[in-house]
């Protein structure tokens, strides 16, 4: 985990604005050491929650994104947001059938997973 973390503070650091964020600046803002936002990016040091609060918040990101599932709920918002922008062409007949048929599957799949549990 330390190593996700680590290099997600390096990729989100270096894809900031138009040509990232230097490490010097990014400490200033959040209010600590150059070389403590050099170790968090090796993983020789673990931020804090509060200290990645601090750098979503620098960064303009969620905390979330620090942290492994944030990249496939992105990409399943992603997913929602195309079946969304298809949907909203179709006439109320089908947005309804459209509907229905989510909410089966989504009832399917709570019910199988109460059913694992």
């Amino acid at each position: 985990m330390r190593e996700y973390v680590a290099g997600r503070i390096r990729e989100l650091r270096n894809e900031y604005g138009k040509e990232g964020l230097s490490q010097e600046a990014l400490a200033k803002i959040v209010g600590v050491a150059t070389n403590t936002i050099s170790r968090w990016e090796t993983g020789t040091y673990q931020p804090t929650l509060d200290d990645l609060e601090k750098l979503g918040r620098a960064l303009g990101v969620s905390i979330l994104k620090f942290f492994p599932g944030a990249d496939i709920q992105d990409r399943k918002g992603e997913k929602v947001d195309a079946l969304l922008r298809t949907a909203s062409g179709l006439d109320e007949g089908d947005l309804e059938e459209l509907r229905k048929y989510a909410e089966f599957r989504r009832a399917r799949s709570v019910y199988k997973s109460r059913a694992k549990g």
